[in-house]
């Protein structure tokens, strides 16, 4: 059986590649270019040869650019422009890391893909093999995870299910290695500069400006393009107003930013379409715990299937969930259970 890990560059996925085959594996490092050509290219993919040169791994760097920009960028420009903030490494995962790319190591021969998650994949009774939240809490990213068909995690291996991040780099210093692109990515990877309204604006003509309104249709100032704003953003409105107000909606209808006070961001559910369940809903427990952006700690929540779409109601006070954004809901002990995409609250 051959893996194929998917190395990126960076150090994460260069120590998983040292991990499985230091435990025996047949391993293959696959390299996939998911942005534009430029100069980065070559100086990536060489430092990645040179590193499995003296692992002696074979090497393959794939040209996936055209593939990424259609199915994740145009995506995440096309949500904004329908009023979403999209969260597009949850779509990436599925889409093109366990998707295209996993695919394309299989022609190579691979039969299985590892990746530098920090996750893990555990029996649980009942269930049968499951995504479970990483060793390390602080880098965890069962999250973006989350709308991974099942059958296709449990063909993966997540090498990193046990380390700390902190200790990676002194690890592959050990070996000898060093990964091509040292600093952590930046947010969002074919973002220049995590600026994403520049990026748009280069991409498409986004909406123009419009009225910002209270939920009562009190109109309290004008707003610059909805794309431009997040449900629960304060700074930046330009509004000037007897108390501090929040975003709480976007009516891309009448083309008006719906604002109001922080009471008002409160929230008693949500519904969540593009549903990716793990395991059949029969096995969920009454109480799930529900995480609905990645920096934030899960929530009690009971939940039900209706018309294919989750609806759950929170049972403690949850900050107004972000349409676009996803919906992950865990057990207790961190197993997740599915997962879907943000609609918007009940």
């Amino acid at each position: 059986m051959t893996i194929a890990v998917a190395v990126s560059g960076g150090m994460d996925s260069l120590l998983s590649l040292v991990l499985l085959k230091e435990q025996g594996h047949d391993v293959m490092a696959v390299h996939g270019h998911f942005l534009p050509p430029s100069p980065d290219w070559e100086r990536v993919a060489v430092g990645l040869a040179k590193a499995c040169e003296i692992l002696g791994v074979p090497f393959h760097a794939l040209d996936l650019h055209e593939e990424f920009d259609k199915r994740v960028v145009s995506l995440f420009v096309g949500d904004y422009k329908t009023g979403l903030t999209p969260n597009p490494c949850a779509v990436c995962n599925p889409r093109m890391k366990f998707g295209v790319l996993f695919e394309a190591a299989r022609k190579l021969g691979a039969d299985q893909i590892a990746t530098g998650h920090y996750v893990r994949l555990e029996e649980r009774e009942g269930m049968g093999k499951m995504l479970v939240r990483g060793a390390d809490a602080s880098k965890d990213q069962s999250y973006f995870l989350s709308l991974v068909p099942i059958e296709t995690l449990r063909l993966a291996h997540f090498p990193l299910a046990e380390t700390y991040k902190k200790d990676v780099l002194t690890i592959l210093s050990d070996h000898g290695l060093e990964p091509p692109i040292a600093s952590e990515s930046q947010e969002i990877c074919f973002v220049p500069d995590d600026d994403y309204q520049k990026f748009l604006t280069s991409r498409e003509t986004m909406s123009g400006g419009g009225q910002a309104v209270l939920s009562d249709g009190t109109v309290v100032g004008r707003h610059k393009g909805l794309w431009r704003h997040t449900q629960g953003q304060r700074r930046g409105l330009g509004i000037a107003w007897k108390e501090a107000l929040y975003v709480l909606d976007k009516d891309v209808a009448q083309n008006r930013l719906v604002v109001g006070s922080k009471s008002e961001l409160e929230s008693s559910g949500c519904v969540a379409g593009q549903v990716n369940l793990m395991v059949g809903m029969e096995r969920w427990p009454e109480v799930v715990f529900l995480q609905t952006r990645y920096r934030q700690q899960a929530k009690p929540s009971r939940v039900e299937m209706v018309d294919g779409r989750l609806i759950f109601n929170f049972i403690e006070s949850h900050a107004r969930p972000t349409p676009g954004q996803v919906a992950v809901a865990y057990t207790e002990d961190g197993v997740v259970l599915g997962g879907g995409v943000i609609e918007g609250p009940l």
